[in-house]
């Protein structure tokens, strides 16, 4: 099976990037095995108990892609300067299951190992 890696760098709500890559890691799980790398304010969606007034909750939504079978990592650091935790399997209680902060490491093991690799970033 062919691999999809998405990089986000983009908070939710601060531009429409977390919903773009829902949509696409999304209709790209029917075909491909998706990775997702969180970095610097990306770390901020998986947070649980979000609640926007117009918006998704795009933590429920990448919930959804993890218990579908996407690979969902943050970046340590800038989850840490941002006031979130992991545990020592890389579970946070900020964080909804599934996801895990991790290892920058992991970013290029991504890549490496991916036929596609779609950047969204200001």
């Amino acid at each position: 099976m062919k691999t999809l890696t998405i990089i986000l760098a983009d908070g939710p709500y601060i531009s429409e990037y977390a919903h773009i890559a829902f949509r696409i890691a999304d209709a790209a799980l029917k075909r491909y095995h998706v990775n997702i790398f969180l970095y610097l304010d990306a770390v901020h969606i998986p947070r649980l108990e979000q609640s926007p007034a117009f918006f998704a909750d795009e933590g429920e939504l990448f919930k959804e892609l993890a218990e579908r079978g996407a690979v969902i990592r943050a970046c340590p650091r800038c989850a840490a300067a941002r006031g979130y935790s992991a545990n020592e399997d890389g579970s946070s209680r900020d964080y909804h299951d599934g996801i895990k902060i991790t290892s920058l490491y992991d970013l290029p093991e991504m890549i490496s190992g991916s036929d596609g690799v779609i950047t969204l970033c200001r």
